[in-house]
């Protein structure tokens, strides 16, 4: 079975499309002599002359002008085959996939929603709470986006740092211990409200109480905040939480926060996605769309926070 020679097809294609030698040699910066040898060659490929001399101009065969017809598809699907694709926000109909938590989900997706339609009306939003035991198996995952805490953002993720915060004591402002100094007894003696749902809010403290020996007695893990709001309103739980999400929450509930007894680690929140979506267009777009309005929030709640403390 006869193997064609590709290379002769960028010569070919000069050669229909200039139906002069001369020409062709110049715009492929070869010697003339070369051009006429690869035209015996593409002659003998093709079993047919090709270029007919008539006078001062070249002619082409039947199936010369066949081969023009089909090499300009040919090479057209090519180039469009390695173009870059373009994305136009006004013609996307995507679903984008987010997870966060709920405090997200209330407090900055709506912004995100808007500017979403916007300026890409046809395209959609889905929603979910992340659970940080999803990171290793996010490059399978159908999530686009992943905004939540990790200090080091994984081999093979991408990431965008937010900001970071520390974490507070929050209660209601009916609780025995609002607005007085904590020590680490109280801490450990009033039950305590965790937040199930979203990143990890709850390891800087045990990194702390562990290595002594030391826990919290809980009373209740809930995977919601607003759910937390109204147990702590109607109990005399404490809750360890990020700062900016204590003075949102307190702001609009009879809640107070204050310092906890001991020193944490603050926390990170990052951006996230998989490597294998970095380059697409309509992921990028997305990505820039959604990143300002969560470190923007985050760092104007953070500096509110830490106004209060």
């Amino acid at each position: 079975m006869h193997k064609a020679n590709l290379n002769l097809l960028p010569t070919l294609k000069v050669l229909l499309d200039t139906r002069n030698l001369s020409r062709a040699a110049e715009l492929l910066h070869l010697s003339q002599p070369s051009i006429s040898k690869q035209l015996a060659q593409l002659r003998g490929e093709f079993n047919d002359e090709l270029l007919v001399r008539e006078g001062q101009r070249w002619l082409l065969t039947p199936r010369a002008e066949l081969l023009a017809r089909e090499l300009a598809d040919s090479l057209g699907a090519l180039e469009r085959l390695y173009a870059v694709p373009g994305f136009e926000p006004a013609c996307c109909a995507r679903v984008f996939k987010l997870a966060s938590s709920d405090y997200v989900a209330q407090y900055i997706l709506p912004d995100i929603c808007a500017e979403l339609a916007r300026l890409a009306p046809l395209a959609a939003l889905e929603y979910v709470l992340w659970d940080k035991r999803q990171l290793p198996q996010l490059w399978e995952s159908p999530l686009d986006l992943v905004s939540t805490i990790t200090d080091e953002v994984p081999e093979q993720i991408r990431g965008l740092h937010q900001g970071e915060d520390g974490l507070v004591l929050l209660m209601g402002r009916h609780h025995p211990l609002a607005g007085k100094a904590i020590g680490l007894g109280d801490y450990l003696d009033w039950p305590h409200l965790q937040v199930s749902g979203g990143g990890d809010k709850d390891s800087p403290v045990e990194r702390v109480l562990a290595p002594q020996g030391l826990s919290r007695r809980w009373f209740a893990r809930v995977p919601f905040f607003q759910a937390a709001v109204e147990v702590l309103l109607r109990t005399d739980c404490l809750m360890t939480t990020p700062a900016h999400i204590a003075w949102q929450l307190s702001r609009q509930h009879a809640l107070t926060y204050g310092p906890l007894p001991f020193a944490s680690k603050p926390q990170q929140y990052h951006l996230m996605w998989h490597q294998r979506h970095h380059q697409d267009p309509a992921h990028r777009w997305f990505r820039e769309l959604a990143y300002p309005f969560l470190r923007d929030h985050l760092q104007r709640t953070t500096h509110e926070s830490r106004v209060k403390l």
